[in-house]
């Protein structure tokens, strides 16, 4: 592997280190940690989940998320209820957390619009695509 494509994973493991710093930094104040609020968003923009469909979509192993779940739950913002199948639970957002999720929003937007300043829309959109023609190969 060339010496540049070692610098690119390189440059990307550091960013996601660092963004997550950032995101913490404006969330933990408002009660709530980088790896909660991911599952927070994602419950609210698709609704109920399982355990193991946030842990496959988040890619994180089983007792990562059990953890971060009973996190969540002790906090008060998801609950569990049955789902179609008795084995399986849904995880939903507590009426606290819907209440509280758009400041919580606006405190992850306001970290990502002070990391994006210097990039242009056309820049974003090129990345955009390269993240997804790299997912692709995962």
């Amino acid at each position: 592997m060339s010496d540049n494509r070692n610098e690119f994973f390189h440059s990307i493991n550091q960013f996601t280190r660092h963004f997550s710093k950032a995101l913490n930094e404006a969330l933990v104040p408002l009660g709530l940690y980088s790896a909660q609020w991911t599952i927070i968003y994602l419950l609210n923009t698709n609704g109920p989940s399982s355990q193991k469909e946030l842990a496959q979509y988040l890619g994180v192993e089983a007792p990562t998320m059990t953890r971060t779940l009973s996190r969540l739950e002790s906090a008060g913002w998801i609950t569990k209820e049955m789902g179609a199948d008795r084995r399986e639970k849904r995880i939903i957002l507590t009426e606290a957390a819907v209440q509280q999720f758009d400041g919580w929003l606006q405190a992850v937007r306001t970290c990502e619009n002070n990391i994006l300043k210097k990039i242009s829309e056309e820049e974003l959109l090129f990345t955009q695509s390269i993240i997804r023609k790299m997912s692709e190969g995962l």
